[in-house]
């Protein structure tokens, strides 16, 4: 607290004017910079709500993210699943013709054993009659 000189009639007025002034200055000054302050202030609650927005978004895009990877991943455990299971009846269906085709080529070839057999019989009695034939020749040559 500032002291002012005795003059006849009280304080001395030029002192107390200058203090008076130096106040008001001051006083501006501190209103001028509240004024800043409060502007700076209302700046960094903008800028503040706009980073909440855009924090907002961002966590709203990373869970859409997290959501669309979870889906292809599920889309494609799906399909693989899917070809997995494919396979498989392409290959029981592979492996059914193959059992087809053999058992086919088996009866084939027991038809052609017996075929063969039935043809030796045949060429054997052919041979046997052809023989007696022979046989017969040389008796009524001998008579």
């Amino acid at each position: 607290m500032e002291k002012f000189s005795y003059e006849t009639n009280g304080y001395n007025r030029k002192e107390v004017n200058q203090f008076v002034s130096d106040v008001i200055k001051e006083t501006e000054g501190i209103i001028t910079i509240s004024k800043q302050q409060k502007a700076e202030i209302d700046d960094l609650k903008k800028e503040l709500e706009h980073y909440k927005k855009l924090e907002d978004t961002l966590n709203h895009a990373i869970m859409k993210a997290e959501e669309t990877s979870d889906n292809i991943k599920k889309m494609a455990r799906e399909e693989s699943d899917m070809i997995i299971t494919d396979a498989k009846h392409n290959a029981s269906r592979i492996v059914n013709e193959a059992l087809l085709r053999a058992e086919k080529i088996e009866q084939n070839s027991d038809m052609l054993e017996r075929n063969i057999r039935i043809f030796k019989r045949k060429l054997k009695s052919i041979v046997e009659q052809q023989l007696a034939v022979v046989e017969e020749i040389e008796v009524l040559e001998l008579e």
